[in-house]
């Protein structure tokens, strides 16, 4: 195994979920000290106006069918860089460690004698609902909540996330990566016994300019998902906290 001698350094740094103004100053300060940034798809596109000038930017984004870079490939670079004696940022959007891959990044890094700082990030699975007007917790009514992805790693073994047996030990249940599988997810849930009356919000484009929110039932929300034509990234919410978006949320 190959040791990187040159002293280089790489912050795993978190962009927050789409609100340029819920970055960091931890974020901001590495952002402007940083030689390489290696930025995702999902990232505040302003938050690149922090990298000082000179400095290399490299597009390593991600969505289905298309990736500017395997995974593998961004690992080998952000060795790479840092070998050349650099101070590399690799911006994830949200949070590195929630759905992020991060702490693969730094696996890698530490395995190859490379020092990996950890900076993290707002993720969407708050930000998204608290923007729309929905806590994921609120007393008397949701003293839990759960956090899964809508699409399982390719190669696993077996499955991992059972959403109707999560629902039925959480309050509030939030999924991300999941809008391409909501008919199956509401389907799993009914055929476990999840009541078809729960409430269940869609948050598009959460923390943006162009969110957008979708609110109905278990029984109902794959067709309204449908008439809205809701497209990824989203946030799914399952539970009883979406009905406080009523009292929370002022329509406009």
């Amino acid at each position: 195994m190959d040791i990187c001698e040159r002293g280089g350094r790489v912050y795993i740094v978190g962009a927050g979920p789409g609100d340029p103004e819920l970055l960091t100053l931890k974020a901001i300060k590495v952002l402007s000290e940083a030689d390489v940034v290696v930025y995702d798809r999902l990232i505040p596109q302003e938050a690149l106006k922090y990298v000082r000038r000179g400095a290399e930017l490299i597009y390593a984004g991600k969505k289905p069918g298309a990736h500017a870079l395997t995974q593998d490939e961004i690992n080998r670079l952000l060795l790479a860089k840092a070998c050349e004696g650099k101070t590399v940022v690799r911006l994830h959007g949200g949070d590195p460690f929630v759905f992020g891959r991060g702490e693969e990044e730094c696996m890698y890094l530490i395995k190859h004698g490379v020092d990996c700082i950890v900076v993290p990030g707002i993720s969407s699975v708050i930000a998204g609902p608290a923007y729309a007007g929905i806590p994921v917790t609120s007393r008397g009514i949701a003293s839990s909540f759960a956090v899964a992805t809508g699409r399982e790693a390719e190669g696993k073994e077996r499955r991992r996330v059972y959403y109707g047996s999560i629902m039925k030990s959480v309050d509030t249940l939030v999924v991300v990566m999941g809008v391409g599988n909501l008919e199956n997810i509401v389907r799993e849930m009914l055929e476990e016994g999840i009541d078809p009356g729960l409430p269940v919000a869609i948050i598009e484009n959460a923390t943006t300019s162009r969110q957008r929110v979708v609110v109905g039932a278990l029984a109902d929300i794959v067709e309204k998902a449908r008439a809205a034509n809701v497209r990824p990234p989203a946030v799914i919410v399952f539970g009883k906290v979406v009905k406080l978006r009523e009292k929370l949320w002022k329509l406009k």
